[in-house]
């Protein structure tokens, strides 16, 4: 691989314990996402870019639910998906593995299941073996579930795939392998009643400032590209998730702000890892998106538009304030916040009611901390911190630069 390449792995994890708390997560996968991300971290510096470790979350819950209001089968997808990266970000701090800068690992990752088209965040085996996606290995847990899943992506790229399985403890089972698609007695899914009169929410939003793009901000833009409801196949409805990146003019007292990504940085970063969840087209299909920009007067006026050819629509706008387009764009019917922001969700509802418009449904996102069994470790705790702070980030870039000089 030449050096200007960027190296990208695969990690295929099975269905996680049921429910994921920390100490059977651990069990489960812990060993084997340390081994990993020691063997990827080593890759960094064979690029001028940071090693990508793409992590494939298998999620039986989700089987045959493209139909499904996004809504119901959020809060499970939502738990799972923060439970594994607060275990990788646990596991990284512990074993001081450089997962939030250009120097150490990126990581993307996607749940998967057994949709049949090739735009994520959810997609199948299938699918992601069949992407254009070039991984120099791929790596796989030593279990019976993590074995199925193994076989299951194998089968679908065919033979002469590399696959490294990395040992690990004893997997709790949840009943429902990888490879089948069996999703159990009812696999975390809403009822028909919940369904029914669940709402559906074609547009949907998020806002942040998404400087030095970290698993914490991953988290987030997941779950809001997950959000948005798929709709009618036939219909070609328009779909949007609108991600509101915070402008340069309301950055500048931020601390170390001569390491703060610009604007244009930003929403780059942040377009770099949506495509990673989103885009799993085939080498012959690909690079099928279109792009669109504008910089016009007034609020809201600097977008970014990515059109995926499944009718989907990213708007990545700048904003000058701390509604954005949740107040200028009546169609925008959920918002996803973390629950540090809870007091900016009901701000921006309150702005739509004096509007007469309809309030925003409201999803939050799990803040990751390290309060586990390691949280007693303090090395362990500021390491993980570190991690999913933009400040802590920025301040050890400056740390870097200054000592370059």
């Amino acid at each position: 691989m030449a050096a200007s390449e960027h190296p990208r792995f695969l990690l295929l994890l099975p269905p996680p314990p049921s429910p994921p708390d920390a100490a059977g997560l651990k069990a489960a996968f812990g060993d084997t996402i340390g081994q990993v991300l020691k063997e990827v971290a080593t890759h960094s510096s064979d690029s001028s870019s940071a090693a990508a470790l793409e992590i494939a979350l298998a999620c039986p819950h989700l089987v045959d639910q493209q139909r499904t209001p996004r809504s119901t089968l959020y809060a499970e997808t939502q738990s799972r998906l923060a439970a594994v990266y607060k275990l990788i970000c646990t596991v990284a701090a512990k074993d001081g593995v450089n997962i939030e800068d250009c120097d150490g690992v990126d990581l993307p990752g996607e749940p998967s299941a057994t949709n049949e088209s090739p735009y994520g965040p959810v997609i199948s085996m299938q699918t992601l073996a069949r992407s254009g996606r070039r991984w120099q290995y791929a790596f796989g847990v030593e279990s019976e579930s993590g074995e199925d899943m193994v076989k299951a992506f194998v089968a679908a790229k065919g033979s002469g795939e590399q696959v490294t399985r990395v040992q690990s403890g004893p997997v709790m089972h949840t009943g429902a392998s990888a490879a089948d698609g069996d999703s159990g007695s009812d696999g975390g899914n809403a009822s028909p009643t919940e369904s029914d009169t669940a709402t559906l929410h074609p547009h949907v939003a998020v806002g942040g400032t998404f400087d030095h793009i970290h698993i914490g901000h991953k988290l987030l833009l997941t779950m809001t590209i997950f959000a948005v409801d798929e709709g009618n196949p036939t219909a070609k409805e328009n779909r949007s998730a609108t991600i509101g990146i915070t402008g340069d003019q309301l950055l500048k007292n931020k601390r170390h702000a001569e390491v703060l990504e610009s604007w244009d940085d930003r929403y780059k970063s942040v377009m770099t890892f949506v495509d990673a969840i989103v885009d799993f087209s085939s080498p012959s299909s690909s690079s099928q998106r279109q792009v669109s920009a504008r910089d016009d007067p007034g609020p809201n006026g600097k977008t970014v538009d990515v059109y995926y050819p499944n009718d989907f629509l990213v708007k990545c706008t700048e904003i000058q304030d701390a509604f954005g387009p949740t107040i200028t764009e009546e169609q925008i019917s959920a918002l996803i916040i973390s629950a540090e922001t809870r007091s900016g969700g009901k701000a921006v509802n309150d702005k739509r009611t004096e509007k007469d418009w309809k309030p925003l449904d409201v999803f939050e996102v799990d803040v990751l901390d390290a309060e586990d069994e390691d949280s007693e470790d303090q090395k362990v705790k500021e390491g993980f911190d570190g991690k999913l702070s933009s400040t802590a980030i920025r301040e050890k870039l400056a740390k870097k630069r200054q000592s370059s000089l």
